[in-house]
């Protein structure tokens, strides 16, 4: 059975350049991705350039507390943890597989210490309720089924009561136009602010010496909470 799974696992090394004068070496992330698996396994090409918006921006990210949600194979998450951010990994409490291959890439990685839990969108669990606050929540390629739009501000929503400062970083891909959460964004009381790619140096068809994002259209976006509200019921 070991050696059955271990020969479904395929290795990826991503590797983020640091500045023309910047001390220090190269940042290189290796991520399993467990072959001909659920599309939670591998790595999509959202989680690579919200990996580049924190890389970016890595300089704040020591001592921040971050969780990661539908984690999968935690490349951002996995990337924060290296720049010094206290991380805690989750995917939904029902595919434990994925909160295995969250464990397997800090041990690849050589992380200690991160905690992988179980969180499913829209649930009110214990594990959420014991989450410690939170300064950055990160998803990449969360809003992919339009069923879950709603669980996923839920809890992102349920987060920010407790920290109302903290931060949604998401990347989402463009599948259809008719997808929107702007009605629910103003139904929660929250607001997004997009990021142009060109600001983090994302709007290119490689990043991280990998092919992705290739030719996918994907844009970044920071969701807050929108305390001059009007007119929006919570």
């Amino acid at each position: 059975m070991g050696e059955e799974s271990e020969a479904r696992i395929g290795e990826r090394v991503y590797t983020f350049l640091r500045g023309e004068g910047e001390e220090g070496r190269e940042m290189c992330v290796t991520i399993p991705e467990v072959l001909d698996c659920q599309y939670g396994m591998y790595v999509w090409p959202c989680a690579v350039v919200l990996a580049q918006y924190l890389w970016c921006h890595r300089k704040d990210l020591p001592n921040k507390r971050v969780l990661e949600v539908g984690a999968g194979v935690s490349l951002p998450g996995v990337l924060a943890a290296k720049c010094g951010a206290k991380v805690i990994l989750s995917d939904s409490a029902e595919l434990p597989q994925c909160l295995e291959n969250c464990r397997r890439s800090c041990n690849w990685n050589n992380i200690t210490g991160v905690p992988v839990v179980g969180l499913t969108w829209g649930e009110i669990s214990p594990e959420l309720l014991d989450l410690p606050p939170i300064d950055i929540i990160l998803g990449s390629d969360v809003f992919y089924e339009p069923k879950d739009f709603e669980d996923i501000l839920l809890t992102v929503r349920f987060l920010m009561e407790r920290t109302p400062r903290a931060e949604f970083w998401t990347t989402y891909q463009v599948r259809s136009a008719d997808w929107s959460i702007e009605a629910l964004l103003c139904k929660w009381n929250l607001k997004c602010t997009g990021v142009p790619l060109k600001t983090f140096g994302a709007d290119r068809e490689c990043l991280a010496g990998s092919e992705l994002p290739g030719r996918h259209t994907v844009q970044m976006m920071i969701i807050t909470l929108d305390r001059e509200a009007a007119g929006c019921t919570a």
